[in-house]
């Protein structure tokens, strides 16, 4: 019987290259980009970028937390990222008489440098494909449950084998082109990393949610920490004996500065992609997905503001919480602009129609692309209501209501009350309780008890829930935790919170079998609708889904035009942000006053562009998504010229449809970076650790 290992071979020969769309993996730069890339400006060769058997630009490049990318710019372990990824980190070290947040911080020395506790970075050691050992036993014609049965065992002994060769690594195995191919992935994590320096929100989070996703663009999204080892350079929990990372690779940087045309290249960990996306999808994510998500998350970011409007110390618990639901929350409402205005739905279904003809009239019933397009219609229509459900229980309560965190997580508990306020959190949850009610029909049976005994009044449950639970405070909470095991047992059975949750999960257990069994028609059409597209084109360049490994995408500094008569110029200056300033909504439009008084005398050092400006943020045309914040954006000789941080709000469909007209990365020029740290943040003894060009 025909194997999966032969399609996947026989199509990983035939692709080539194509321009600026692409988050290409390294081990394929030289066959699929080299030549490419060089016709784009690159002066660096593939083994520059990559190599299994040297150093090379990609040992600099860490994943940065759990969710971004950071670069190592110095041999001291020194990481550049962008100041929204650090934010977690800043917020948790902020406090009201040290508010890092507002008025940022400088480290003068190592010895100042603040312990990040929580935060890790993590390097890619080796790479390998591993597709024959994953797929190359499973018979070409399995369905979905003998698939996953047999890969899933192939992946267990690969892993158990690679673990025991490389002791100390935790070892990965990703799936891509729908788990059509295997990579494995060695990374090694070190736990010890400090905050060296950040900006003021007032530079590094400039425009607030006004401007997240739009350009022009003013922020200098850039905050900086270092790493720490043991003695031996490897790994080690916390210890003031620890030093600074010893760096095998970090990048240099260029002062050079960029104009129109110049080669830009981007390394990195995007996180998701949806690109082999099909019109039944689309339609579920314009109905449901993205108008619930946008609703809710609405109704809870107007509380918080609220309340953080109004009290410094709320803010401070807060911000870092508001940032993250308001972020994807505004992606949502780009992403279905940018899907109906650029007929994206449409394009899907026309690939789907030649798509489906070629499979009716090449291939035979038993390989599955007949049914491919099939499976995911249903996967997207007969659990549309469970789905559905499962979101809003997600988002209205396990996303929203704080107080059932302590029932769900072990974490650092003293750190979640730093960040709860009691009073905040019952306003929350009032509301929550209220817009699930109104928008569905499947409710969880909390609500018999709130009819029952309240009188259908969902404020009235609240407010006595909030009166009586035991995890309002940290000081009730550890009360109840010192009392013996029986006790404490007893105690927590009877905890009103508890209740709460038993009823959400239930309703969990209830609706996810119907939706998981959605979940699998949709990857077994998946994984052949992939396969079969690209059987369909051998002759096109097919590039991977996002799904945070490591990735390059390059292409060109650019303008772009965004409307009729509008053309928006590829950089920024310091001169925008005084423009920009708003004593109106000094929340989002605040420029600093050393700032300001640097701007007045010019100030800017050696940062200055060849017309006295000191330049802010640039475009480059290069294929990024989440995950990619905090990438470095290289030159044509892999030097560090900018911080990738956003994507542009005309092209918001990019993570379903790539859009190269529009498409652009945003990313805080090097020099204003580099011009704040020393000028603005006097640190100038971090400027003297670089390695500038």
């Amino acid at each position: 019987m025909r194997k999966l290992l032969s399609l996947v071979v026989a199509l990983g020969v035939t692709f080539s290259a194509m321009a600026d769309e692409g988050m290409w993996l390294l081990p394929y730069i030289k066959k699929m980009n080299e030549k490419d890339m060089k016709a784009h400006g690159a002066k660096l060769k593939a083994e520059d970028i990559y190599s299994a058997e040297k150093s090379s630009l990609k040992d600099a490049i860490v994943i940065f937390g759990g969710g971004c990318t950071g670069e190592i710019v110095s041999p001291n372990g020194l990481i550049f990222t962008n100041h929204h990824c650090g934010y977690d980190a800043i917020q948790k070290l902020s406090s009201v008489e040290h508010d890092y947040l507002k008025d940022g911080f400088w480290a003068q020395n190592n010895g100042e440098e603040l312990p990040a506790e929580g935060l890790s970075v993590r390097f890619v050691r080796h790479i390998w494909d591993v597709t024959a050992d994953i797929v190359g036993n499973i018979p070409s014609t399995a369905g979905e449950k003998e698939f996953n049965s047999i890969s899933s065992a192939n992946k267990q002994a690969k892993i158990a084998e690679l673990k025991a060769k490389y002791p100390g690594y935790d070892i990965i195995i990703p799936g891509f082109f729908g788990n059509n191919q295997f990579f494995a992935f060695a990374l090694e994590t070190y736990t010890d990393v400090r905050l060296v320096g950040t900006p003021p929100s007032s530079i590094g989070k400039f425009g607030g949610d006004t401007d997240n996703w739009m350009w022009p663009r003013h922020t200098g999204d850039f905050s900086v920490f270092r790493v720490y080892a043991g003695k031996d350079n490897r790994p080690a929990a916390y210890s003031k004996d620890n030093v600074p990372y010893k760096a095998e690779k970090w990048l240099e940087i260029s002062l050079k500065g960029i104009k129109e045309g110049d080669f830009g290249m981007i390394m990195g960990f995007p996180g998701s992609t949806q690109r082999y996306m099909t019109s039944y999808e689309i339609d579920y994510m314009l109905e449901v997905d993205n108008p619930q998500r946008i609703y809710i998350r609405g109704e809870r970011q107007a509380i918080l503001r609220k309340y953080m409007d109004a009290d410094q110390a709320i803010r401070i618990q807060y911000d870092a919480k508001f940032a993250r639901s308001a972020n994807y929350w505004k992606n949502s409402i780009g992403m279905s602009r940018g899907i109906e205005k650029l007929n994206v739905r449409d394009k899907k279904a026309k690939q789907e129609a030649e798509f489906q003809a070629w499979a009716n009239a090449n291939t035979l019933p038993e390989e599955g692309y007949i049914d491919a397009l099939k499976l995911i219609e249903q996967s997207q229509t007969e659990a549309k209501a469970e789905n559905a459900t499962l979101q809003y229980l997600s988002e209205a309560f396990l996303q929203s209501v704080e107080l059932l965190g302590p029932l769900f997580s072990h974490g650092d508990i003293e750190q979640f009350y730093k960040d709860f306020n009691a009073d905040v959190d019952r306003a929350v949850a009032k509301r929550m309780l209220q817009i699930y009610r109104e928008n569905n029909t499947i409710l969880p049976n909390i609500y018999d008890k709130i009819d029952a005994e309240f009188g259908g009044n969902s404020d009235a449950y609240v407010d006595w829930l909030y009166d009586n639970s035991n995890l309002t405070s940290l000081e009730k909470y550890q009360a109840v935790s010192a009392l013996d095991e029986e006790a404490r047992d007893e105690v927590f059975a009877q905890e009103p919170a508890a209740e709460l949750a038993q009823s959400i999960i239930e309703l969990y257990r209830e609706l996810m079998p119907k939706a998981m069994m959605a979940e699998q028609k949709y990857s077994e059409g998946h994984r052949k609708y992939i396969a079969g597209l690209m059987k369909m084109n051998p002759d096109k360049a097919w590039s991977s889904d996002a799904n945070f490994t490591i990735r390059l995408t390059y292409g060109n500094v650019l303008p772009y035009s965004p409307a009729d008569g509008i053309i928006y110029q590829h950089y920024t200056t310091l001169s925008g942000v005084m423009a920009k300033e708003d004593p109106s909504n000094p929340v989002e439009f605040t420029v600093p006053e050393r700032l300001k008084e640097l701007y007045a005398k010019r100030d800017y050092g050696r940062y200055a562009d060849k017309s006295g400006e000191l330049p802010v943020a640039f475009l480059v045309n290069c294929d990024i998504t989440g995950g990619n914040s905090g990438s470095p954006v290289m030159n044509k000789k892999g030097q560090l010229i900018g911080l990738a941080f956003d994507g542009n709000w005309e092209a918001m469909s990019g993570d379903v449809a790539f859009e190269p007209a529009l498409q652009r990365t945003i990313a805080v020029d090097i020099r204003y970076v580099l011009f704040v740290i020393e000028k603005y943040g006097q640190a100038g003894w971090l400027i003297d650790e670089l390695t500038i060009k």
